[in-house]
């Protein structure tokens, strides 16, 4: 479609130059010549222009962003966040362009229009952001015009400080301030009409000096006004692109993964076996985790388990009796997906575990693992969902060297009509029995084209449901998932432990990948513990959630982070006596009282996030030079008119990434990138201590793993 052209701010080009010609007359014919003479040679015909194929306007708009795969998918947004738009806009010659987003509203109103400015002197690159303000589809583009006034202003400005063309340019100005009257008068704006007017005047009064006679013309007051009424030709618009807007927990929020089987286990120590925890008894932890701020309480799967094939303790072939397997091996006698573990409860104890987490303020986050234990119901009604080896067997899970015999996983091929309409009847399950946000296990394992089905489905039905995906894979495969649908991702950041690191990667996902993936750090999982977890102590644990808090919108721990828990199974990245196939209950309370608990910590990160709008946006962050590189410092700024608070707000994070060893140095800070003025002094306010420090653009900073390994400071001017 090409880009189209609108009259609302001027005169706009013609859609068809040969349409403003006046139309020939065709002579038929003339009894009697008016003049003897020569016959005149026919007159040359024009063909007709055909514009249609055209790929630019009148005014070039180019390379609007943010753009996925050239609008294949839309962009995404959570509601008052501030998106920036950007585009190429020029014209030929040297007259002055003018740029504007427009953002519209998915009921067709037209929700704001914002002035974009050049991002570098003579780029033709224009910016600005614009915030959407509720859920849905919404579309934007950019204008492109040719700036009547600012033309007139520049060359007015010149030739009048020149001498050259005095009188004409003093008078070119009059058309262009009445064009802008009229504008304001239409808008019942008496003031500017009143500029416009008095500027008018100014121009045509040949008894002032040239220079008091264009100085209103070009002053304050008409720059106001022209700001507000810009008197514009040629506006020439760019097709528009779309902009998923999702609630805000699609971007920002806080989880929190514990296994309700562990909560309220006991040994029994009359029958020497163990004793499930309930739905029930999993409900009693919920104070503790609504206490510490987070948002989403989130389970593996609560299913029957198979007992095929069934994982011992520490991923052993030869469980013992009583050992609970592993919950992602879903299935048995009891029942598939849509069944309850009966030792977890029934119906009616999730439906309470779900109110109770409600009352606190909490989500249920539920994990949706597409595969099965041997025994689980579908591998005996729907073989054809598996894949079937050679020999006759169904291929069960791995992941080299990783091998999981206790799951079958499904083949998208042989029966997707059936899987489809599966999967999608098990999430309208649950959601009616009111989970609201998906882990998704293994999303990388299933065909893309599926889950941009299924999440299409359930998000035109439900929008406010919520999908993770645990992908820890490719690059190409994590961004496609983002594309597709998935409002949060799992990420690299488990692995990455270095300043320059951290740097480069947090960098990517806050520019790059932002506009369609949105990233969640988690330090640990119950599949992977980190070597610099299970050697750096308790220090590492803390620097890790302080990381993982600052530097992106969503984060997560599972519960063993809490208590530091860090030794590992021998040869493995992952827990010794790990929770995937053992009872795990924890003494919280005894944990607490002895100072074990990183409680406190964790609910302060929570708060200070809560408080802060800089920490609610993945967009903006700035990394600032240290002089120690096992020290990083970063900020993020949100000006009044992004936040949701009308006021300005900016953080300064400050972290010793070395958990061993106290760390001096300096840390270079440009105070523009805080809002401020250049070589501005500021007071940083650490909101973990409470302590206060006067900084400027160079600042000494000491770091002590033992007493306090980060700074998270408020930036304030006083």
């Amino acid at each position: 479609m090409p880009p189209a052209e609108d009259s609302r701010y001027g005169r706009a080009v013609a859609a068809d130059p040969t349409s403003a010609r006046p139309a020939r007359t065709p002579v038929t014919g003339s009894p009697e010549p008016a003049a003897a003479g020569p016959a005149e040679p026919p007159q040359p015909t024009s063909p007709p222009v055909d514009l249609s194929g055209r790929q630019v306007g009148r005014i070039p708009v180019l390379d609007v962003m943010p753009r996925v795969d050239d609008g294949r998918w839309p962009a995404r947004a959570v509601v008052g966040e501030a998106v920036p738009i950007e585009a190429t806009v020029f014209r030929e010659g040297h007259d002055a362009v003018a740029a504007y987003a427009v953002l519209t509203a998915p009921d067709g109103r037209e929700a704001a229009r914002v002035r974009m400015h050049e991002l570098s002197p003579g780029s033709d690159r224009f910016g600005a952001w614009v915030v959407p303000d509720g859920t849905g589809d919404w579309t934007f583009h950019v204008e492109g015009a040719s700036d009547v006034w600012a033309t007139w202003e520049h060359n007015a400005t010149v030739k009048v400080a020149a001498g050259v063309d005095v009188e004409v340019m003093l008078a070119e100005g009059v058309p262009v301030l009445q064009r802008a009257a009229a504008l304001a008068e239409a808008a019942g704006d008496r003031t500017a009409v009143e500029v416009c007017h008095d500027a008018v005047a100014a121009l045509r009064d040949e008894v002032r000096p040239v220079e008091a006679r264009l100085a209103p013309g070009v002053g304050p007051e008409v720059h106001a006004v022209v700001d507000r009424y810009p008197v514009l030709d040629l506006v020439t618009a760019s097709a528009p692109l779309r902009l998923r807007v999702e609630r805000e927990r699609a971007l920002f929020s806080a989880w929190y993964e514990f296994f309700p089987r562990s909560e309220g286990a006991y040994f029994d120590e009359d029958t020497r076996q163990w004793v499930s925890g309930t739905l029930r008894t999993a409900a009693e932890r919920l104070p503790a985790v609504a206490a510490m701020g987070f948002d989403f309480i989130y389970m593996p799967p609560i299913h029957p388990i198979g007992r095929i094939n069934r994982k011992g303790r520490n991923n052993t072939l030869d469980p013992q009796p009583g050992d609970p397997g592993s919950p992602w091996a879903i299935g048995a006698a009891e029942g598939g997906h849509d069944a309850i573990h009966p030792d977890l409860g029934d119906e009616d104890d999730f439906a309470f575990f779900v109110a109770r987490a409600k009352e606190l303020g909490l989500e249920v986050a539920l994990d949706f693992a597409l595969q099965c234990a041997p025994d689980h119901p579908w591998a005996t009604d729907h073989p054809e969902w598996f894949t079937t080896r050679v020999d006759g067997s169904i291929a069960y899970a791995e992941n080299p060297p990783k091998k999981y015999q206790d799951i079958y996983p499904v083949n998208f091929d042989n029966d997707p009509e059936g899987i489809y309409a599966e999967s999608l009847r098990l999430l309208e399950l649950w959601i009616s029995r009111g989970v609201t946000v998906f882990r998704v296990d293994n999303p990388h394992t299933k065909t893309v084209e599926f889950w941009e089905w299924l999440i299409g489905r359930v998000n035109a039905e439900h929008p406010e449901v919520i999908f993770l995906a645990e992908a820890f894979t490719r690059p190409q495969m994590m961004r496609t998932l983002g594309k597709v649908g998935f409002q949060q991702s799992y990420t690299y950041f488990t692995w990455r432990t270095s300043k320059q690191e951290l740097t480069d990667y947090v960098t990517e996902l806050a520019t790059v990948s932002a506009h369609y993936m949105r990233p969640s750090f988690w330090p640990s999982t119950p599949d992977i513990l980190h070597a610099f977890l299970q050697y750096g102590g308790p220090t590492a644990h803390r620097l890790r959630a302080v990381l993982a808090a600052t530097l992106v919108p969503s984060w997560g721990v599972y519960s063993a982070y809490e208590l530091g828990e860090h030794v590992a199974r021998p040869g493995a990245e992952e827990y010794i006596d790990n929770e995937k196939y053992e009872y795990r209950p924890r003494d919280w309370a005894a944990a607490e009282r002895e100072g074990r608990s990183l409680a406190p910590l964790l609910t302060r990160l929570n708060e200070v996030r809560k408080e802060h709008p800089a920490l609610q946006r993945l967009r903006g962050i700035v990394f600032h030079p240290t002089d120690d590189d096992a020290v990083i410092a970063y900020s993020r700024h949100v000006p009044a008119e992004h936040s949701p608070t009308g006021s300005a707000d900016t953080v300064l994070t400050v972290v010793n990434l070395d958990p061993h060893a106290a760390r001096e140095t300096m840390v270079h800070v440009d105070p523009t990138t805080l809002g401020l003025d250049a070589g501005s002094g500021y007071v940083v306010h650490d909101l973990l201590s409470g302590h206060s420090w006067a900084w400027g653009e160079h600042n000494y900073v000491r770091l002590d793993p033992y007493h306090a390994t980060a700074h998270v400071f408020a930036v304030r001017t006083h």
